[in-house]
Order: structure tokens, then sequence, then C-alpha cells
């Protein structure tokens, strides 16, 4: 009895598979998003303003990191949790597949989460003057949030390796 509860147990992180199948299509959502903004402003970019098309570039920049998660979340979810990611002789392997623990995949995250926010965060200065100061507040408060979350994270992450 035991030991088939443990296969069926077992078993069930294949559950996880669909998830991680539907974060591809997430990546597909952030792509025609990408595209979206980007064929926006071609047909006005010589009357489109500097400051406008530095907007533009941080929220291209921002798609682009959201991206890069979601593929890091994917596949190391995948491999830590699911299966391995067989791979053919030859075909291209992602250096870091397979290499990225449960916790070097929540360092990640949370740097990448900090790198989204700064990013957020720095449009929303370039807008100051339009945004209201406690408003202003908050984001930062917000941002510095997850400085100070991601930093603790890798502290531990830090203390938790050095002692094992």
């Amino acid at each position: 009895m035991e030991k088939v509860f443990e296969r069926i147990l077992y078993s069930a992180r294949w559950v996880l598979a669909p998830i991680y199948l539907g974060l591809s299509f997430a990546i597909l959502a952030l792509t025609i998003k990408f595209f979206q903004e980007l064929f926006h402003v071609l047909p006005h970019i010589f009357e489109t303003s500097e400051m406008d098309l530095v907007l533009l570039v941080l929220s291209l920049i921002d798609i682009s990191l959201v991206g890069g998660l979601l593929v890091m979340v994917m596949f190391s979810g995948y491999e830590n949790f699911v299966s391995q990611i067989d791979l053919k002789e030859g075909d291209q392997k992602l250096d870091w597949l397979g290499k990225l623990d449960t916790g070097s995949l929540k360092n990640k995250v949370a740097a990448s989460i900090v790198a989204i926010s700064s990013i957020h965060l720095l449009k929303i200065f370039m807008n100051a003057d339009k945004i209201e100061n406690d408003k202003l507040m908050w984001y930062v408060i917000i941002h510095l949030t997850f400085v100070l979350s991601a930093f603790a994270m890798g502290m531990l992450d830090k203390l938790t390796r050095h002692n094992h």
C-alpha cells in the first residue's frame, strides 16, 4: 500500500507540466504585446518626443525582462519538479539549464522583480510632474520593499549554503 501511494504521489508531479506549458503562452502574449507597442510607435516616430520614445524603450525592456523571467521559471521549474529536459546531442542547450535549484531560482526571480520594478520606477520618475507626491512615495516604498526582500533572500540563501 505504501509503495502504491508513493508512486501515485511521485507521479502527481506531472500535474505541473501543463502549468509550465501554459507559461509558454504567456511568453507568446508578451511577444504580441511587444510588437504591438513597437508597431504602434513606428509610423509616428518622427513626431514622438524623446521622452515618449525613452518611455517606450523602457516598456520594451520591461517586457523582455518579464519574458526572460518566464523562461527561467518555466524551464527551471520543469527540471526541478517534473523531469529533466532531454535534448539531442548538437541541440543548443542553455548554459544554466539543470544548474538552477529552487534557492537559486528564487534569487533570480527576486533579482528580476527588482530589475522590473526599477524600470517601472524610472518610468514613473520620468513622469513625476504628473504624479501626486504621496503616490511617488508609495512607489518608492514598494520598490525598496522588493530590494530589501531580494537582499534578505540572497543573504539567507548564502547563510544556509555556507552552513551546509
